[in-house]
């Protein structure tokens, strides 16, 4: 789609903040109006739409595109959105250790088990942990608390929890970082930890490495949003 606007910026609207484009109000791709709570994630959006080119780059919109996905799908349908992410409740990777390589049980040791640790006293729960990739099943006390505590999200932030997770393959990373546990980049070397420790040993491959760039970009972006709401 080509630019059709001149100038971009954030409005009141509807008892919050609104993005208008030359004057006429933004909408999500479900035609919804798209606005926000916050003055500063109105502004972020709005500076996207005014930062583009001739040509629309959606990929450049990242707090654009995740209201509209607050929007659109979180906000109207909360429970089937919140389902995908709860699911890792039962397979967190916190819980899966190395069965081989002991320097690498003692990096997921130091990096995983306080994560785990503020998981079990901010829940009221107990994690069972494995060597190796078979699954194990967590406690069921443990599973009910982790997907109540997706469930009570809003839908803004269930949607910033969404890459977090599914990039992660962490529900205990990405809770952490929604209730600002601890900071983006720590959380982004834990769940980055394999990997990384794999390079450092066996050297680096390009295709990986720009995997991992561009799930750092989204792991960014989903901090950020977090931030802005």
């Amino acid at each position: 789609m080509k630019r059709f606007w001149q100038d971009a910026a954030a409005a009141p609207q509807d008892g919050g903040w609104g993005i208008r484009l030359d004057g006429r109000p933004v909408r999500t791709p479900q035609r919804a109006p798209l606005v926000v709570a916050s003055a500063t994630l109105a502004e972020a959006i709005a500076s996207e739409w005014q930062e583009q080119g001739e040509t629309i780059d959606p990929a450049a919109m990242p707090m654009t595109g995740m209201t509209n996905a607050a929007i659109d799908l979180a906000a109207a349908d909360p429970a089937g959105f919140a389902e995908t992410i709860a699911a890792y409740a039962a397979t967190d990777l916190l819980c899966y250790r190395d069965d081989r390589d002991t320097m690498l049980q003692a990096e997921q040791a130091a990096a995983w088990n306080p994560l785990l640790a503020w998981a079990e006293q901010r829940f009221g729960i107990e994690f069972a942990l494995t060597q190796g990739i078979l699954p194990i099943d967590q406690p069921a006390a443990t599973v009910a608390a982790l997907r109540t505590a997706v469930f009570a999200l809003d839908p803004w932030r269930m949607t910033a929890l969404n890459p977090l997770v599914t990039i992660g393959g962490s529900l205990v990373a990405g809770l952490a970082l929604a209730e600002a546990a601890c900071d983006a980049d720590t959380l982004w070397q834990a769940v980055s930890l394999d990997e990384l420790y794999q390079e450092r040993r066996w050297g680096s491959d390009a295709e990986a490495q720009a995997q991992r760039a561009a799930h750092k970009r989204d792991w960014d972006n989903a901090a950020r949003f977090l931030t802005l709401l």
